[in-house]
């Protein structure tokens, strides 16, 4: 079966568990994805990945993939998509949404309940298929070969959804601050595309802080993977530093960490209740009382809580 990869890092961070499911009932398992995410499912051993430019037109990603497939599986609309049918795939499986399901021989009717985690949406559509999703090893993170340094700390307080999701810098610099006085090790982490808080951040803190760009972000997984503990703003990156094996604490802000937070249960997650939250909002149409409202303390009581 050739699966076609979501193009956001938190949902194919969330695909994984559904992946290793059905490569778990012995179906040999391609994966279509854009070029950026090659490094990411190259570390999911038994996986044939098949990357693309995002600009590569559907009849030329068509004539790639032609050969071999017997099924393929689409979970969002766009050229992967219309690509498989192009290809005339015979068997293609997605859920049965109204711009993918043209391309799509076998809709599937996924429904998603409010309060279940987004991983939910991708185990479904396996348990439809007739596989089990009950194995604990399809949630555990991968092995890339490198173990985390005593002490070593990454903060991450860029987003890459939106400003509203950012928590402001001089809590962050506090943070930092009482982490170096701690004896941990320091690293921060910037991500393109941002406001580039986190340069900002290492700026700030100075002597004894060392920076990174997280640039591209899977090329970036050893060096998240060093870290023990993550502290980011919720974003993209504590996904993929979960995916390494990584421990993160998440700050979240407009976004429901019961349906979008980080696989695994070594994860933590810190959010003030507000009354307009979750509103899902990349900016803030108020006055960022979510992001306000989180203390310093309530950050670092979770830090030494988890670490004594």
């Amino acid at each position: 079966m050739l699966v076609a990869a979501p193009e956001r890092w938190d949902e194919a961070c969330f695909v994984v568990p559904a992946l290793r499911a059905m490569m778990g009932s012995g179906l040999k398992i391609g994966l279509v994805c854009g070029e950026e995410q090659r490094e990411f499912w190259q570390t999911i051993s038994g996986v044939e990945v098949l990357a693309f430019s995002l600009k590569t037109k559907a009849k030329v990603m068509a004539a790639a993939i032609r050969e071999g497939w017997k099924a393929g599986l689409a979970w969002e609309a766009g050229t992967m998509a219309e690509a498989m049918a192009l290809a005339g795939i015979p068997r293609r499986l997605g859920p049965q949404e109204k711009r993918l399901v043209k391309h799509l021989t076998h809709p599937l009717a996924i429904a998603e309940k409010p309060l279940d985690h987004r991983v939910r949406f991708y185990l479904s559509a396996v348990e439809m298929m007739g596989m089990d999703t009950r194995n604990p090893e399809f949630f555990a993170p991968v092995d890339i070969g490198v173990s985390p340094v005593d002490g070593a700390v990454l903060l991450s307080p860029d987003s890459d959804y939106g400003p509203s999701h950012e928590w402001p810098l001089d809590r962050w610099e506090e943070v930092g601050r009482n982490m170096l006085e701690d004896g941990r090790r320091i690293t921060v982490a910037g991500i393109d595309g941002c406001r580039g808080l986190g340069k900002t951040l290492a700026g700030r803190i100075g002597e004894g802080v060392e920076f990174f760009q997280a640039s591209p972000l899977a090329g970036a997984m050893p060096l998240l993977a060093v870290h023990g503990l993550v502290i980011a703003a919720d974003g993209s990156l504590p996904h993929l530093a979960g995916h390494v094996g990584a421990t993160c604490l998440v700050l979240f802000g407009p976004n429901d960490p019961a349906w979008r937070r980080p696989l695994g249960r070594r994860h933590f997650v810190l959010r003030q209740p507000v009354e307009c939250a979750p509103c899902l909002a990349a900016k803030c149409a108020l006055d960022l009382r979510c992001q306000k409202e989180l203390k310093v303390g309530r950050v670092l009581e979770a830090i030494h809580s988890r670490s004594a």
